[in-house]
């Protein structure tokens, strides 16, 4: 009877081993396919999750990297560019600007067509707008750099003749562009940034007034003047097509410091009227526009 039993139980063993076998089989072919099947979306998913972490990282990386580039192409404050401090090429920032007479001066101009008047040395000399935004087109020589206010103050003897001392002119300068409550400026659409280190005070320095010239006085006016301003000072930049923006904001004067200004609020030498968007389309190469003349700056005094 024992032996019946245990030949039955060995029979139902052997019967049911090939069974097992080929579920065992069956269930691994199905996990297999499933397997299979879902590896494509669990790739997709990884490689999208990576590309979406390197993207993000790289364009992190773009950007700070181009902040880091664009704040090396600005001269520090501190600097003394093509042997002259900061101050210095101020001063003849604002010799060359009354220099011009008012229908060619690069300051009135709504294209850029007068952008290249009177530009002579290593720096190339840009100007804002006054009363509303422009967008101007400029070619500039390779190798120059290139110096623009975005918002500037310049106090004389002439202006304000109740003003008798240097000190007076500087202080004159320095409580007007106080007023200046933002600055901005980008290059190739990269924010450039520390504007706020910019602001520089010029030495005393005279300049001599043209015929009709941007100040609407006498013509052949020399004068002394010390000015202030929050500036830009790039060093020169590649050659091809680089798009320059600016514009600062600037606080009202009240009725008195209005009355203090001699009622000529609102002309060169003033931020007020200044604070509209400047846009320039540079182009750097070896041609200009036409317009180049070699041009040396007057009475230096203090330079």
């Amino acid at each position: 009877m024992r032996e019946t039993v245990t030949n039955s139980r060995n029979t139902v063993l052997v019967f049911m081993a090939p069974i097992v076998s080929f579920g065992v089989t069956l269930l691994l072919i199905i996990i297999s396919a499933a397997l299979i099947t879902l590896s494509p979306h669990i790739q997709g998913y990884t490689s999208n999750a990576s590309s979406s972490n390197t993207s993000s990282s790289v364009m992190f990386h773009n950007n700070d990297q181009s902040t880091v580039q664009i704040h090396s192409l600005v001269f520090s404050a501190n600097s003394k560019p093509y042997n002259l401090t900061y101050g210095e090429w101020t001063a003849r920032w604002w010799q060359w600007g009354y220099s011009i007479p008012k229908n060619i001066n690069p300051a009135y101009d709504n294209t850029g067509k007068n952008c290249a008047q009177k530009q002579n040395g290593q720096v190339w000399f840009l100007a804002g707008t006054f009363g509303h935004s422009v967008n101007r087109a400029c070619t500039i020589p390779i190798g120059k750099a290139i110096l623009l206010p975005i918002l500037n103050s310049e106090c004389s003897f002439a202006e304000f003749p109740k003003l008798k001392t240097l000190s007076e002119l500087r202080i004159c300068g320095k409580t007007i562009q106080d007023h200046v409550t933002t600055l901005y400026a980008s290059l190739d659409g990269v924010p450039i940034p520390h504007l706020q280190q910019y602001r520089i005070q010029s030495p005393p320095f005279n300049f001599t007034l043209p015929r009709n010239n941007i100040l609407g006085m006498r013509p052949n006016t020399t004068t002394e003047a010390i000015a202030d301003g929050n500036w830009l000072f790039l060093k020169s930049l590649s050659p091809g097509v680089h798009k320059l923006i600016f514009k600062g904001g600037v606080q009202q004067l009240t009725k008195m410091e209005a009355n203090s200004t001699n009622d000529i609020g609102g002309s060169f030498a003033f931020p007020s009227g200044w604070d509209f968007e400047t846009t320039y389309d540079l182009t750097v190469s070896n041609a200009i526009n036409g317009y180049y003349s070699h041009h040396s700056y007057p009475n230096n005094k203090g330079l």
